[in-house]
């Protein structure tokens, strides 16, 4: 499968970052395609697929198309996807493009996406807190009075704490480890230094969740280029290839998921490695979704980095931050790097780096193989990984 199906990240690049005020989500997503397709050696004209969501703002309706024509690629395009995968559609946008590049279907697959969240924060956009009770689950959940998505995300963590004894210092921990790799990026939000007792002080949000459990509000994005083998070599930096993909779906329901403690990661992450031929074991970076702390625990454990209910001690030894067993998070995460409304483009930015050894100060010694893991939806709804490795 894995010869039927040879496809490579050949360029990638980050949007501007942080708050950005000077720029559209459009001409954001154009300035990271242009230096993700330089760094592939190609150029806008090269493109002949086209992959975005949530494009060029949020809510936005036809986002292909609309960023198609943004930058001009609209004749050339032959296949293109702006599904709805929440977070996770960024990898399982490689998967839908490493299949339509191994069938010839297309040579210079664009993957873009970009926000301004934070600048746009004042605006209704489909990332307020405001009950939807005129939607199906919205009829039985608003009534409550939840936050979306963070208490959908808090009682997944309520009942994970819950069955394994996970403590919120254990979740804290997911905090501290992220701030401590976004020291060494100098890209990142949030820099400062981060304690346990820092995250455990914070504002309650939505129990367990306090305020610095919590991921980002910020503007960014970025482009990832996926191509065949011959057109790699054309590269200008070092192609990595796409070693395994896999995809899977639960309930879009809060009320209709029948496990609280397992996610659809546990299958995607399965085929992934399947298809990759390798086992967690040989992995050396891992890019996990990390919107909230205790998420993260959760896959750790469902992609099978350790057993489940073992997350919250995994972390806790330390085995996540710089000079661990695993390097996590590697450029801060969601939680203190970026986090732009959909962040699982930025995991494939950073995990290809990583693979390609050009990380900086945050560099993973001898990082060959890492994953990038996204997930979607106000209760783990979708999940997609993606394993990468040096050719």
């Amino acid at each position: 499968m894995t010869q039927m199906t040879s496809a490579y990240i050949a360029g990638v690049a980050e949007a501007p970052l942080g708050k950005v005020h000077d720029q559209s989500e459009l001409s954001m997503s154009a300035l990271a395609a242009r230096e993700a397709l330089g760094e592939a050696g190609m150029t806008i004209k090269d493109v002949d697929a086209l992959f975005t969501n949530y494009m060029p703002e949020p809510g936005a309706i036809m986002a292909t198309a609309q960023v198609g024509e943004y930058l001009g690629v609209n004749p050339n395009i032959k296949v293109m996807n702006g599904s709805d995968f929440g977070g996770a559609a960024f990898e399982f946008f490689v998967h839908h493009a490493l299949l339509a590049v191994a069938q010839g279907e297309c040579e210079c697959a664009l993957i873009v996406y970009a926000s301004r969240l934070r600048t746009r924060r004042p605006k209704p956009c489909v990332f307020d807190f405001r009950p939807g009770g005129y939607t199906l689950h919205g009829q039985f959940e608003a009534p409550f009075g939840p936050a979306w998505p963070i208490s959908h995300y808090a009682l997944y963590a309520a009942r994970h704490m819950h069955e394994f004894g996970v403590t919120p210092e254990q979740n804290a921990r997911v905090a501290v480890s992220a701030r401590k790799w976004a020291q060494l990026n100098p890209k990142a939000w949030t820099r400062d230094p981060l304690s346990v007792d820092d995250v455990l002080a914070s504002p309650m949000i939505s129990s367990p969740f306090r305020k610095l459990d919590c991921c980002l509000m910020t503007d960014g994005g970025g482009a990832v280029v996926v191509t065949n083998a011959a057109r790699a070599k054309d590269a200008a930096k070092s192609p990595v290839r796409i070693l395994g993909v896999g995809g899977a779906q639960t309930a879009h329901h809060l009320l209709a998921v029948p496990d609280m403690t397992v996610t659809p990661g546990a299958a995607s992450a399965k085929r992934a490695f399947a298809m990759a031929g390798v086992g967690p074991e040989d992995v050396d970076v891992f890019e996990p979704y990390d919107n909230f702390t205790n998420s993260v625990l959760v896959q750790l454990e469902d992609v099978g980095f350790c057993a489940k209910g073992e997350g919250g001690a995994f972390v806790e030894e330390g085995h996540t931050e710089p000079g661990g067993s695993l390097p996590t998070s590697t450029m801060g995460g969601g939680l203190s790097y970026c986090h732009p409304g959909a962040l699982g483009l930025l995991l494939l930015v950073e995990a290809t780096r990583q693979v390609r050894g050009e990380a900086g100060e945050r560099q993973v010694a001898d990082a060959e193989i890492a994953v990038a893991h996204g997930i979607g939806g106000s209760s783990f709804s979708t999940s997609a990984t993606v394993v990468l490795g040096k050719d």
